[in-house]
């Protein structure tokens, strides 16, 4: 039964459909994707189901239900969603295939609402203003400083509507937040290295200072997991305190990643700038 509970809930479902759907339009893409460029083709559908198992791991697995008595496995969560399933997303450009994946009259009639209804166009702006770097930015950091006030968090903890709507706005203004960084064809980054070297230190500052405020503050800040019992006499204080190192330490992983190989590519095009343009190394990130 438990299995069968964990194949029917809706992150399992939705990851399912999303994997049918990228094996079916891979399948068509595939056939006008040139030779040489098949095998990148392969390691972006090995990112993307590789994101579709953690989310799947993050909401769906012993870690949702553990989350609701620990908060440093809710934490662990969180990192999941946005610090691992959300960058794959973006690096697997899973766009395209998906896109694909549909039938031809499904693509038809979702085209068309797009250009001529009026909720196309309104989700055309949105798009458009989402794409905007600040705007991703100050989205993503606001999202993460705003469901972490006591008040909003101990509310998630009560209501699995509010919950899962928390999930969905990680998991989404992290897709947004990413895309701003790494190439995700046919999207492209709109800010030059050294301009995304600094968006990505500033989020990572974010969420240190977020991380700091839990580690340090003198009383557990959440009454709702105050409350809960927890196994081996693991106090709320220090509980919260494993949190704020799981936001510090692995949250802070992917973003050092990313910074150490944005450095180095844009260290290697200044010591390069004098080279003639074939010399030049391409400054260019996975």
């Amino acid at each position: 039964m438990a299995v069968l509970d964990v194949v029917l809930a809706p992150p399992a479902v939705g990851a399912a459909v999303a994997a049918v759907l990228h094996v079916r339009g891979s399948r068509r893409h595939v056939r006008v994707v040139a030779p040489a460029r098949r095998a990148a083709h392969r390691r972006r559908a090995w990112a993307f189901y590789a994101a579709l198992v953690t989310i799947v791991v993050a909401l769906d697995s012993p870690i949702d239900t553990a989350a609701e008595r620990l908060f440093w496995v809710h934490m662990v969560q969180h990192v999941l969603l946005m610090m691992v399933a959300a960058p794959l997303l973006v690096l697997a450009a899973p766009w395209t295939p998906m896109w694909k994946g549909l039938s031809p009259g499904a693509r038809r009639s979702l085209a068309v609402g797009w250009v001529h209804s009026p909720a196309g166009r309104r989700l055309s702006r949105a798009a458009r203003w989402l794409g905007a770097p600040a705007c991703a930015w100050l989205l993503f950091n606001g999202d993460l400083l705003a469901w972490h006030v006591p008040a909003l968090y101990d509310l998630t903890l009560r209501h699995q509507a509010i919950h899962d709507a928390e999930h969905v706005t990680f998991l989404v203004l992290a897709v947004v937040f990413w895309a701003q960084v790494l190439p995700s064809p046919p999207l492209r980054p709109k800010l030059d290295l050294a301009r995304r070297i600094a968006y990505v230190t500033g989020a990572a500052a974010v969420a240190w200072l977020l991380a700091l405020i839990l580690a340090f503050a003198r009383s557990p800040l959440y009454a709702a997991y105050a409350e809960r019992p927890r196994a081996g006499g693991l106090s709320a204080l220090t509980d919260q305190q494993l949190a704020a190192g799981i936001m510090w330490g692995p949250g802070s992983i992917p973003y050092a990643i990313f910074v150490f190989a944005a450095v180095y590519a844009w260290l290697a095009g200044q010591n390069a700038s004098g080279a003639s343009p074939k010399a030049r190394p391409a400054l260019k990130l996975p």
